[in-house]
Formats: structure tokens, C-alpha cells, sequence
């Protein structure tokens, strides 16, 4: 196989891989790699190609920097509607107890749950903290257990 076909599949891939992660260090890469197929035209020296490559990736990343940055920080983009669970209430459908998980009743879902402090089925808690899947509780006060969703 050619040496140009390898640095395109490689481009393509890193391409591909970067729509997975957002990060545009894929992308530049990528692009590095289509500049590489780019330079077997001049030269058959793969070492030669992978410097290029290397550095258009390098110069790509320096260039956009603040850009990216930008990107990834603005309020635009994807918003998870389940930020906003913490400081919910809910009910504990499963027993919690600090070195085993439950199951606590937010609203609708059923989410799974830890906490610090033995908490017993049918108790109401307050969700502290949300680590992707999994929810940190403690027990509601007196005055959170009207706020049941």
C-alpha cells in the first residue's frame, strides 16, 4: 500500500475520533496526517513526512488555541437537563448505607445513590452532588421535605 493512502486513512481516522471528543487536538493531528500524504509527493522520506505533520499539527494547535478555549467554555452547546438535580429531594426506594449504594426516586427517575450516613427506604433526601450516574444524598430537613418532585 502506499505511503500517502496510510497518512489518509490516519487522517480520517483522527478526523473521525475528534467528533467523538471535541477536543480539536484530533482534528489538527488529523489534519497533520493529510499534510504528510500531502509532502509523499516531494519526498518518499517518511521521516521528512511525519515532521511536517508534526509541525503543521503543532503550529494548528498554537494558532486556534484561544479560539478552542473559547469554544469549549461558552454557554452555547449542549446542556444536560439533569444539572440541575442537585438540591432536588427525592425518595430512597433502596436502603444507602456509606459502603453500599441504594437506589433513590428523584422525580421520574430512578437514580442510583451513596451517601456518608445509614439511610433507610422511604426517607426523603436531598441530592448534594451528581457524578455522572450517581447521585450523592443526605437526609432532607424538616424544612426540605415539602419540596418532594
Amino acid at each position: 500500500m502506499s505511503t500517502w493512502i496510510c497518512w489518509v486513512i490516519a487522517g480520517i481516522f483522527l478526523v473521525i475520533a475528534e467528533m467523538t471528543t471535541f477536543t480539536f487536538y484530533l482534528l489538527w493531528l488529523g489534519v497533520g496526517a493529510f499534510a504528510a500524504a500531502f509532502c509523499t509527493r516531494f519526498t518518499d522520506d517518511v521521516i521528512v513526512q511525519i515532521i511536517v505533520g508534526c509541525i503543521v499539527a503543532f503550529i494548528l494547535t498554537i494558532l486556534t488555541r484561544p479560539l478552542t478555549r473559547n469554544v469549549r467554555h461558552s454557554s452555547v452547546g449542549f446542556y444536560d437537563p439533569y444539572q440541575d438535580i442537585v438540591g432536588k429531594t427525592g425518595i430512597v426506594q433502596e436502603a444507602i448505607s456509606p459502603n453500599k449504594m441504594g437506589h433513590v426516586r428523584v422525580g421520574s427517575d430512578v437514580w442510583s445513590a451513596n451517601s456518608s450516613e445509614l439511610i433507610n427506604a422511604g426517607e426523603i433526601v436531598v441530592v448534594t452532588e451528581r457524578s455522572s450516574t450517581i447521585l450523592t444524598v443526605q437526609k432532607a430537613e424538616v424544612s426540605q421535605t415539602k419540596e418532594i418532585v
